[in-house]
């Protein structure tokens, strides 16, 4: 069973966990999740399209990202999520934290920060490994790209991590 910490309105653990996606959440509680923006130094970005099977936009293009487990620090999360999902140890690379924002939901019970990150390095498609159960595959493409499929309404978290994708 998968726990989460419960974080305070000032991003603080509680001490408090819960299970993953049960969400109970009174206000003023959240959960940590985490997105990586991978960027190789031509400019390009790795993003990822959404497994059909998903039950939350299927077929959506995304960067790697995920919950962060009880106990585990936001940097050990993401690189652990971008090692996951992309089969890419970012550890050594260039960039690192950028910034948090933060959702509410009311009556759902699921609030929840989001600390982005963008890793910087040079990476060879033949090194990717992509998760099966949660990509459907990959693709390199640049701000202006990413910005279209935006645009186009298939791309998730864009407005809030837009800045990201500017090198």
């Amino acid at each position: 069973m998968e726990l989460w910490d419960i974080y305070d309105a000032n991003k603080e653990r509680t001490g408090r966990t819960m299970k993953r996606n049960e969400f109970h959440l009174a206000e003023g509680e959240y959960h940590l999740t985490v997105l990586g923006v991978v960027a190789r130094r031509d400019g390009r970005f790795l993003i990822t399209k959404r497994a059909a099977a998903k039950a939350w936009a299927p077929g959506w293009w995304e960067v790697s990202g995920g919950a962060a487990m009880a106990g585990e620090e936001s940097l050990d999360a993401v690189r652990r999520e971008v090692r996951e999902e992309t089969g890419l140890d970012v550890t050594d690379w260039d960039g690192g934290y950028l910034f948090t924002y933060h959702r509410e939901n009311p009556g759902e019970g699921d609030n929840y920060f989001v600390d982005v990150y963008r890793f910087i390095g040079d990476f060879a498609e033949e090194e990717l490994r992509m998760q099966e159960a949660e990509t459907d595959g990959y693709r390199l493409a640049t701000a202006g790209e990413i910005r279209e499929l935006a645009a186009q309404g298939i791309f998730l978290h864009y407005d809030s991590i837009r800045e990201a994708f500017s090198l």
